[in-house]
This record gives structure tokens, C-alpha cells and sequence, in this order.
């Protein structure tokens, strides 16, 4: 008798249990979802936040006009997101990995990257420039050859100084384009190659440094930024879609204008969509 009762209570026991750990399963679920429906997924979106004024750190936030402009889209296609400071290498292998969604980070969309990633549609022009102290005999790209020249490591600053000059240590690849410019101001090159947009912030924001930058079409050709993602994501025809919205809307332009100071070149910019 003591036996069997026993066994009763033990069954109790287990099927209280069994009993609990649905309804733990049950509660799990409903927390993470909206009016009984499956909780939409958060994009994680890689960026290098160093490269002012398209992305960089403020009071510990990631400001500047990728965010402003990513922040539309992703509104714009409903999407929820997170912005995260991954840095530009790691961003690529990122990607690759599947870590992140997607990326935006003033990234050129080449033909190279084509192979790897894919990309939206183009949502900035660019091109590079040259960037000495105030006082340097360079006046164009060409006059740079024999000379040291600073640029950030694997982007088309790079690609294009060894376009003219060939690869070797007179090109000196840095983190980034910060840390170029400072070792010029240091005296370790003589000249940094980059993008128009990040040259120009530069010099504006540091008029006690006295650098200047030169500009050289006949050198330095056009080029586009797209938001980057993973080969085959099905994100990006949702982020195109929005993108559209954004610069038809206007509010792509109220960005730029109060980021660059002035109206972008539309008519350029939506040749290339």
C-alpha cells in the first residue's frame, strides 16, 4: 500500500511537470511576437563609423548621412534594424559570414565586389581627390608619382593610387582615412588619396590644420555607393524598393542638403538606377 501510493504521487509529480514546461514553451513564444502573430526579425546592419560625414560616432551614437538616409529606407520598407559600428574589414567578412544583414558605409560598388556581394542601387556619387597641406607643389594626380601617398586600406583610394603608380611602399594603407591624414600631418606621407565628400568634411571641420584638397576629373573618375549585402539576399529588392520611395519622396534630398550643404545631382544619380 505505502508502495502504490508512492507510485500515484510520483505520476502526479511528472505529469505536473510535463504540464509546465508547455506552458513555459506556450509563454516563450507569445513574448516574442505581436498579437499572436511571429515577431518580425531585426536586421543587423554593419557600418565603419569612421568615415565623417557619412558615418561616425557622436555621444556614443552613430550619426551622420548613411545612418540619416538608412534610417528612411528601412522606415520606408517597414523594416526593424540595428546599426551596428563593426568596422570596414570586418564588414566584409561579416557579410560573408551571414554575421550582418547588410551594410552601408560610403562602400563604391565595383565590379570586384559584384563577384562576392550584391548591392542595392546607387544612392551616392563620389569620386576621389587629393589631399596635401596648404603650400604642396601637387596640382593634379600625376604629380604625386615619386612621392609617398597615404590611403584606408582595401578601398578604391587605394585601387586608384595603384592604378597610376603601381603597388609598392610608396603607397602607404591605413586603417583608416583618419589616420592617413594624420600621418601626413605628420610627415610620414606626403599626399592622401580619398573620397571628395570625406576630403571636404575634413578640411572644413580642421581649418587650423591647412590642408587643401585638389580635385582631378581627367584622373579620378565617378563613382557610386550602394548599400552591400550578402550574394542572393532576398532583403535587397525590399531595400531598392524603398530607396525609389525615398529619393522620389524628396526626403532623400532634404538628407543630403543637410549633411553636404547643397542639392544633390539627381539627374546623374537615378542615370545609374
Amino acid at each position: 500500500m505505502f508502495k502504490k501510493k508512492g507510485l500515484i504521487v510520483a505520476v502526479v509529480a511528472a505529469l505536473l511537470m510535463a504540464l509546465a514546461a508547455c506552458g513555459g514553451k506556450s509563454t516563450e513564444t507569445s513574448s516574442s511576437s505581436s498579437g499572436g502573430g511571429e515577431a518580425k526579425k531585426k536586421i543587423v546592419v554593419g557600418t565603419d563609423a569612421a568615415f565623417a560625414p557619412f558615418e561616425y560616432m557622436e555621444k556614443g551614437k552613430i550619426v551622420g548621412f548613411d545612418a540619416d538616409l538608412l534610417d528612411a529606407v528601412m522606415k520606408e520598407a517597414g523594416l526593424d534594424y540595428e546599426l551596428k559600428n563593426v568596422g570596414w574589414d570586418p564588414l566584409f567578412a561579416s557579410l560573408q559570414s551571414k554575421e550582418i544583414d547588410m551594410g552601408i558605409s560610403g562602400i563604391t560598388i565595383t565590379d570586384e565586389r559584384k563577384q562576392t556581394y550584391d548591392f542595392s542601387t546607387p544612392y551616392f556619387e563620389a569620386t576621389q581627390v587629393i589631399l596635401v597641406k596648404e603650400g604642396s607643389p601637387v596640382k593634379n594626380a600625376l604629380d604625386l608619382k615619386g612621392k609617398t601617398i597615404g590611403v584606408q586600406n582595401s578601398t578604391t583610394g587605394q585601387e586608384a593610387a595603384e592604378k597610376l603608380f603601381g603597388k609598392g611602399n610608396h603607397i602607404k594603407k591605413f586603417e583608416t582615412t583618419v589616420v592617413a591624414i594624420m600621418e601626413m600631418l605628420n610627415g610620414g606621407v606626403e599626399a592622401v588619396i580619398t573620397d571628395n565628400a570625406v576630403a571636404n568634411e575634413y578640411v572644413k571641420n580642421n581649418p587650423k590644420k591647412k590642408l587643401k584638397v585638389i580635385e582631378d576629373p581627367k584622373n579620378f573618375t565617378y563613382e557610386y555607393y550602394g548599400m552591400i549585402f550578402p550574394k542572393d539576399s532576398e532583403l535587397k529588392a525590399k531595400v531598392d524598393e524603398a530607396l525609389k520611395k525615398v529619393m522620389d519622396s524628396g526626403k532623400y534630398a532634404e538628407i543630403y542638403k543637410k549633411w553636404f550643404g547643397k542639392e544633390p545631382n539627381m539627374a546623374r544619380l537615378t542615370q545609374q538606377q
